[in-house]
């Protein structure tokens, strides 16, 4: 195939010969729009950092799960902040809890829209690790026991999926043992297998009041210099029941998620995250990027790369173009 019997550029000259040679796929089916859930009625709080997002009570959570679902989005994944926050994250598996009040309600609305839980406990405790603490250290196994409480509270509930996301070790382990226990084998599990210790996390933080208050995650995140410890994490998560896996954040991992998509045989989800997000915004907001043009051409990557499932912000938006 040489040049010139063999000339590339004939099958770009229309957008119908575009379209028919096309490689990768985007549809409405492929994405997932977070929630982040508080206490109160009629609250729309605007996160300055994520321009167009906004935390929302649970009344609110209801009607923007709805609007998804209308979209055509297939899912929606919940974060809770709480109206309290201690040094175990016990809100995290209260049944009046904000997040278990969001699930009842969407799927008494909706009840056809997939509903995600992030399993985590750094929005809930007042230091701001994703588990209980000894002596100034991640206490894993500890840890481990309330997110089996926390799981649990979920699926009573009426959650589809739990979605751990500490990076402990055994949290996949853990999830599966204590549902199937209680009856809930149909409750699926979203692995975070290979979860960054990224300064793409900023503007959610900072929406959720989950930065630590002392050190850092690096104990328990990945290093961003690492590729072949997270097909080895992901490995490890398939091995105990995870039903997806999952890396964070997407945009500059995308060749971890090729690296994990060579290596399992199961549904692939990448998160799109809160930095990812805000950049985009900003150079939109100052007029030198097409916003809609560049969404798509990510997003587009992120399935180009081998994601089945993508956690946006930009979610909506992409539905609206994709019609």
């Amino acid at each position: 195939m040489n040049f010139p019997d063999y000339r590339a550029r004939r099958m770009r000259r229309t957008d119908g010969l575009r379209r028919m040679v096309r490689e990768t796929r985007l549809a409405v089916d492929n994405l997932s729009y977070p929630i982040f859930v508080i206490g109160g009625s009629g609250v729309e709080k605007p996160i300055t950092s994520m321009p167009g997002q906004s935390v929302w009570s649970v009344d609110k959570a209801v009607d923007v799960a709805a609007r998804a679902f209308d979209a055509g989005i297939p899912s929606v994944i919940l974060f809770g902040i709480p109206d309290k926050k201690d040094a175990t994250g016990s809100e995290a598996w209260s049944q009046n809890g904000v997040v278990q009040k969001a699930i009842r309600a969407i799927k008494k609305r909706c009840p056809d829209l997939v509903v995600m839980a992030d399993s985590c406990f750094c929005e809930y405790t007042d230091h701001g690790h994703c588990g209980v603490l000894h002596e100034g250290l991640l206490d894993n196994d500890a840890s481990l026991e309330n997110l089996a409480r926390t799981v649990l509270s979920y699926a009573r509930a009426g959650v589809d999926i739990v979605a751990p996301s500490g990076m402990l070790d055994g949290f996949v382990t853990a999830c599966r043992e204590s549902l199937d226990e209680e009856g809930f084998e149909q409750v699926a599990i979203m692995a975070y297998s290979a979860k960054y210790a990224s300064g793409y996390y900023g503007p959610f933080r900072d929406a959720v009041d989950s930065a630590p208050q002392h050190g850092d995650r690096r104990g328990y995140q990945m290093d961003p210099s690492n590729g072949a410890e997270a097909v080895r994490e992901v490995v490890l998560d398939v091995g105990e029941g995870a039903d997806i896996v999952m890396v964070k954040p997407a945009l500059a991992y995308l060749d971890i998620v090729r690296m994990v998509a060579d290596e399992v045989n199961l549904p692939i989800a990448c998160y799109n995250v809160s930095g990812e997000y805000a950049m985009i915004e900003a150079a939109a907001a100052q007029g030198w990027i097409d916003r809609d043009r560049i969404v798509m051409e990510t997003l587009t990557a992120m399935r180009r790369a081998g994601s089945d499932i993508i956690i946006t912000y930009h979610a909506m938006l992409a539905a609206k173009l994709l019609r």
